[in-house]
């Protein structure tokens, strides 16, 4: 009474959602078919082998689908839908995270409240499967490039009158997303993302409310930047293929709100997820795509963010001449930054951001030059690092962990291993003291890069100290 997907992956939604209902799958499949009768359909008779294959991956033919749904929610008192559920609904498989919805308010609306339901209920999965299913290439970037033209659909919603949204509900949502990345930099994404979730949950459900169309646009905005914190604490904490969604769906809001330039800062927290995870060519095809489509709307501290990691993703890439050329621009764009002038998401991309972004782009080709240039290059990633590791804020303790590993790892890549023994004690001190995945996989990094130096004993204590940190 079905066919399995192509993959034929277990069916966790639907799993985790009968086990949220206290149902059996026996009682489902009863529940299915007396339901099924009484609506007038012939024929369908489910038993607990039947529903044991679509947790197994099967898929269910219509009507099945809606009715498990309609079972469930009746049940547990929650509004879902197929796609809540893992199942094929009117449209299909083409679920919320999928990055090519139509650039509409209302698919807007609908997939952030799917990401919010999916993210408060659904356990944590692992990292590595989290991984391997995020979009690429393709998939990911054609899909995104209508976010360059795409015009607010957000008009007035209803006539005046009590309840009616206005600014200083925007702002209240401003205020809440300003005190979560302050969480986020001083504890790491771990322990505050499900309760940035929570918030977003409340954000959203306002975008159904009545407003001005101005107001509307700026509620959209305001909803995006908050998304973009919710995406980047998933993304800290190991939930790649989540944080995608997030981020995703976060732009389609920019867009709504008309906010090119928050656009371009999402675009660019996805680039760092993609080069994260080893997509280097999709992270710089990420930043391209930011620098075009808010070309005329980016900020000199956004044009220097952009080609800082433009530096830093030629320079993985190999390409050191055009990683040069981008640092260059970052740093020229740079001192054309007036602060005040600034969005508040962009506060973080201060001096020391830029030194430590250009610095690990100087570390990269240090590894990848020849040995006649290679020290230069080290030297050059040591000092601006350090510079940003003398003026971080106090409460940016997640970015002076990375300082610090950074540091060792430029003193792996020309052989000071003692340099980075020091280092990396410095940076597992404050790694106690947060909760970051992201940490911890540069670690493990470092762990592999200092192989080489495994057969000495400092080499050996520091890949120890990594391993006991973080389980290698």
């Amino acid at each position: 009474m079905g066919r399995p997907p192509i993959d034929r992956r277990p069916n966790e939604l639907l799993a985790h959602w009968l086990a949220r209902a206290g149902m059996s799958n026996v009682e489902l499949a009863r529940a299915i078919t007396a339901r099924a009768a009484a609506l007038g359909h012939r024929g369908i008779g489910t038993d607990e082998s039947r529903v044991r294959r679509w947790l197994k991956g099967e898929s269910p033919r219509a009507p099945v689908p809606q009715i498990i749904c309609d079972i469930i929610s009746e049940r547990l008192g929650v509004d879902l839908t197929c796609a809540d559920l893992g199942l094929p609904g009117p449209q299909g498989l083409h679920h919320a995270g999928h990055p090519d919805l139509p650039w509409k308010a209302s698919s807007t609306i609908g997939a952030l409240a799917h990401i919010i339901r999916s993210e408060t209920m659904l356990p944590t999965t692992r990292t590595t499967p989290e991984a391997r299913n995020v979009h690429t290439g393709p998939q990911l970037l054609d899909s995104l490039q209508s976010w360059v033209s795409v015009p607010s659909s957000v008009a007035d919603t209803d006539a005046p009158g009590p309840g009616r949204i206005g600014m200083s509900d925007v702002e209240g949502i401003r205020a809440v997303t300003t005190t979560f990345r302050n969480l986020d930099n001083r504890h790491g994404g771990v322990l505050s993302r499900k309760a940035v979730i929570g918030q977003l949950d409340e954000a959203v459900g306002m975008l159904s409310g009545t407003y001005t169309a101005d107001t509307g646009r700026a509620l959209f905005s305001a909803v995006a930047d908050l998304g973009s914190v919710a995406g980047w604490m998933t993304f800290d904490a190991g939930r790649h293929t989540s944080a995608q969604r997030i981020f995703i769906t976060a732009l389609r809001a920019a867009a709504e709100g008309g906010d090119k330039a928050l656009g371009a800062h999402l675009l660019q927290c996805m680039a760092r997820q993609m080069s994260h995870l080893g997509h280097y060519e999709d992270a710089l095809d990420l930043v391209a795509l930011a620098q075009y489509g808010a070309r005329r709307r980016l900020t000199p501290a956004s044009m220097s963010m952009l080609a800082s990691l433009e530096a830093r993703f030629h320079a993985i890439l190999g390409n050191l001449d055009d990683s040069e050329r981008a640092a260059d621009q970052a740093q020229e764009a740079f001192t054309r930054i007036d602060s005040a002038e600034e969005p508040q998401y962009m506060a973080f991309f201060d001096e020391p951001e830029l030194c430590a972004t250009l610095g690990v782009a100087h570390q990269i080709a240090a590894k990848k030059s020849p040995a006649a240039h290679r020290a230069r290059r080290a030297e050059k990633s040591v000092g601006l690092i350090t510079q940003a590791l003398q003026h971080r804020p106090e409460h940016r303790v997640r970015s002076k962990a990375f300082d610090h590993l950074g540091l060792a790892r430029t003193h792996v890549a020309v052989g000071e291993i003692d340099g980075a023994h020091a280092e990396t004690l410095r940076a597992l001190e404050l790694f106690g003291t947060i909760k970051s995945r992201r940490v911890a996989d540069r670690l493990v990094e470092l762990h592999d890069e200092a192989e080489p130096f495994a057969g000495g004993r400092v080499g050996a204590e520091l890949r120890h100290l990594i391993a006991a940190a973080v389980q290698v």
